[in-house]
């Protein structure tokens, strides 16, 4: 099972950053890949959700499709979330959010299984680098967002 760990460092307040992050339902504005995302429950405190994503994969004319729930730890600043239903096989992860300075690190981790049938090794190392790029993409998103807020308000 790949597991996949990427940091970015963003110019912008952390309280800015967890905000946007945690925005998820905009999450389709600002990142092209993301095609749709709704919100099937969310607890009162909003500390925990669970959402249905749809994500494009351009290079293979493809969309993917999984259910996740995400709790989050406002005092840490971090988010645990999982699949919970969906076209992975598993996923799981976390994100980090670390004040250091004139901005944050924000960390992603994620842990998953994609399983191609008859494919082999090949297709699956180029699965997990679509996973990486689709990750960063992530990161990148939010990094902008922020960033162009900052410099705004």
């Amino acid at each position: 099972m790949p597991k996949i760990e990427l940091t970015v460092h963003i110019d912008a307040p952390i309280e800015r950053v967890y905000a946007i992050a945690k925005d998820v339902e905009s999450f389709p504005e600002f990142m092209p890949d993301v095609k749709s995302l709704k919100v099937l429950e969310r607890s009162d405190d909003g500390a925990r959700t669970v959402t249905e994503w749809a994500g494009y994969v351009p290079q293979f004319r493809l969309t993917v499709k999984w259910t996740e729930e995400d709790v989050w730890d406002d005092a840490a600043r971090v988010c645990k979330f999982r699949q919970l239903k969906g076209d992975y096989d598993r996923m799981e992860g976390e994100w980090q959010f670390i004040s250091n300075g004139s901005g944050c690190a924000f960390t992603s981790i994620l842990d998953y299984d994609f399983s191609v049938p008859l494919l082999g090794p090949i297709v699956q190392r180029v699965v997990q680098h679509l996973v990486k790029q689709n990750l960063q993409g992530i990161l990148d998103g939010i990094k902008q967002r922020a960033e162009s807020k900052a410099s705004v308000g």
